[in-house]
């Protein structure tokens, strides 16, 4: 049987040593490159760490006369190679930073197409646009910025540090009694650098939910006159992005002023302690000028850690709600290249080129709800339906009807009881070759960007000229294509806006046959057609449950009164089965819906 990941069960903010490892797993297939990068960044450190030294050197022979063509020669060769060697680390580790954001916005898409329904219903789509698109882009500087960082600014710290106990044990201790004092007050600042950046992304994703509410009902929103508060709405969000953005920044300023104020600060003791110490006679003028200049190197490798914790602090709170992602529930992947995808994949194609066979459907006790502090949707549904032939559900609002078509797809697992697809539970099929056999038209009949071709071969990317010819005839939609600039070509507009209706209706259907399914799932198929369209999709309707299941969710009884089957359900029950005619005789339900739907003009609603 197939099983999901766990499911999120709170969005507890992940510990030091969990964002750790979440910041690892991302990293860990670009290791080398971000060592290569550490190397270079190394080297070019070392080449600054001679310098001081070679200036030395350059005092001294200055005051015994003594020439200095070569130092100059050495100290400019170490220069040019230095930058040589860090620009290369550069390009490498900018390179890594997209890599790693490349794999994880891969990582993260493939997850969210493959998010179980609930999952999808419960987690607002804008957010979770945010969370692929800008968190993403902060994991960039944490991933491998922050890493390099910390590894060269601490080992070009300490190797400072070293040289200049070297030179002088008392002016150190000076310099890293002011260090000390510095970082303590960028270690009470990194906390409140993390909180703003955290709340920055949230309200980020707040303006994407904004948005997608908006461009979502976009007729909507201009017929209600609702475009400034709904302005208002997506300003209030991205002022408080702006708020916390200005917080976050005051803060970095805060903590990247810091070290510069210390080495200032320790420059100054520097310069009058060590300037007694020359005066004195207890050093000499050359030691002086290179741990000055050692001073002055100090700030590269201090602002360097300072950044390193800045971007972790950032990237925490993106690898945060990352990670919350990665826990959210799945399907199984269709294309995982695993022994039982091997299985689905051959018995798929054994079956393609074998004869298509009606599926035959049935529900045995089954129970549903959403979730355990849910009242049931379903409440020990038990029905049969055979192979070919058509089978209505019809009921009020609410009464479960569409719920069926979602345990079929295995959109949703029934809580009790089985769901049987060709006498075998639905939770024992490969996913993929469940949903192969299944052709599904929506309630609302969504139609995606892009051209009328793409749409129509969604769901059967294989189907021939010949196939959409056909299907275009059978659903009427070939006098749509004639009149349309570039035919099949044609773009349909955002969500299907330049069609009407009821041709994205017909669309849906089109694309559901050009499947060939076993097993047809209609959800109020015809709701927005014409009388003439309605009887000609009801004709090919009926000619496909010659030699195919269908299923079809009604409210206008108009549309089903020749159904082989009917299946009446009211609360989450199945009350009735039979024939328009028998129904009406004998289920005091569907006669009211008949007579108020003036099908039997001898009964009134009650």
């Amino acid at each position: 049987m197939n099983t999901a990941s766990a499911p999120v069960t709170d969005d507890t903010p992940l510990s030091a040593r969990q964002t750790f490892k979440a910041l690892h797993a991302h990293v860990r297939p670009h290791r080398w490159a971000v060592a290569l990068g550490l190397l270079c960044a190394l080297i070019g450190a070392a080449g600054g760490l001679l310098q001081p030294l070679a200036t030395k050197a350059l005092v001294d022979r200055l005051s015994s006369g003594a020439t200095i063509a070569g130092i100059v020669l050495a100290l400019t060769a170490l220069v040019v190679l230095s930058t040589v060697v860090e620009a290369l680390g550069a390009f490498v580790l900018e390179r890594t930073a997209e890599s790693v954001v490349l794999a994880a916005r891969r990582t993260l898409i493939g997850r969210l197409l493959r998010l179980r329904l609930a999952e999808w219903e419960r987690v607002p789509p804008g957010d979770l646009m945010s969370r692929v698109t800008s968190d993403t882009t902060l994991l960039r500087a944490v991933s491998t910025q922050a890493v390099v960082s910390a590894a060269t600014g601490a080992v070009a710290f300490v190797a400072a540090i070293v040289v200049m106990a070297v030179l002088d044990i008392v002016l150190l201790g000076v310099t890293l009694g002011v260090v000390a004092a510095a970082g303590g007050a960028v270690a009470l600042v990194m906390p409140k650098i993390a909180k703003a950046t955290e709340r920055s992304q949230e309200a980020v994703g707040e303006i994407s939910i904004a948005l997608e509410r908006v461009f979502g009902a976009f007729r909507t929103v201009k017929a209600s006159g609702a475009e400034e508060r709904e302005t208002a709405r997506v300003d209030a969000a991205a002022t408080r992005a702006w708020r916390h953005g200005v917080k976050s920044a005051k803060w970095e300023a805060v903590a990247g002023s810091a070290d510069g104020f210390a080495v200032q600060l320790a420059f100054l003791a520097v310069l009058g302690i060590g300037g007694a110490r020359v005066a004195s006679g207890a050093m000499p003028l050359s030691t002086l000028i290179a741990f000055l200049l050692y001073l002055f190197y100090l700030i590269e490798p201090v602002s360097r850690l300072v950044d390193a914790v800045s971007h972790y602090q950032e990237g925490a709170a993106a690898i945060a709600r990352i990670a919350q992602v990665e826990r959210l529930s799945t399907e199984p992947a269709t294309q995982q290249e695993t022994a039982q995808h091997e299985t689905a994949r051959h018995e798929t194609a054994r079956h393609e080129t074998a004869p298509q066979t009606p599926a035959s459907v049935r529900f045995e006790d089954v129970s549903f709800r959403y979730r355990p502090d849910r009242p049931y949707i379903h409440q020990h549904v038990s029905f049969d339906v055979p192979g070919t032939g058509m089978t209505a559900f019809v009921g009020p609002s609410g009464a479960g009807k569409s719920t069926v078509f979602a345990l079929l797809e295995r959109f949703y697992e029934a809580t009790g009881g089985r769901v049987l697809v060709d006498g075998k539970d639905v939770r024992d099929w490969p996913l993929h070759g469940l949903r192969a056999a299944i052709g599904y038209v929506e309630q609302d009949a969504p139609v995606l960007a892009g051209t009328l071709r793409e749409n129509l071969i969604f769901a059967a990317p294989s189907a021939t000229e010949d196939d959409l010819r056909d299907v275009l005839a059978r659903t009427r939609l070939d006098t749509l294509v004639q009149r349309l600039p570039h035919g099949l070509d044609t773009p349909v507009g955002h969500r299907g806006s330049k069609l009407s209706g009821g041709e994205r209706q017909r669309i849906a259907i089109a694309r559901a046959l050009l499947r060939k399914p076993r097993l047809l799932l209609l959800d109020e198929a015809t709701s927005q057609l014409d009388a003439v369209n309605e009887l000609a999709v009801r004709e090919v309707v009926a000619d496909v449950a010659r030699e195919t299941t269908v299923l079809v969710v009604a409210h206008r009884l108009s549309t089903v009164t020749g159904a082989d089957r009917i299946v009446v359900m009211d609360a989450g029950r199945v009350r009735a089965v039979g024939t328009h005619e028998e129904l009406v005789a004998a289920d005091e339900l569907y006669a009211r819906l008949a007579a108020t739907q003036l099908l039997t003009p001898g009964l009134s609603p009650r």
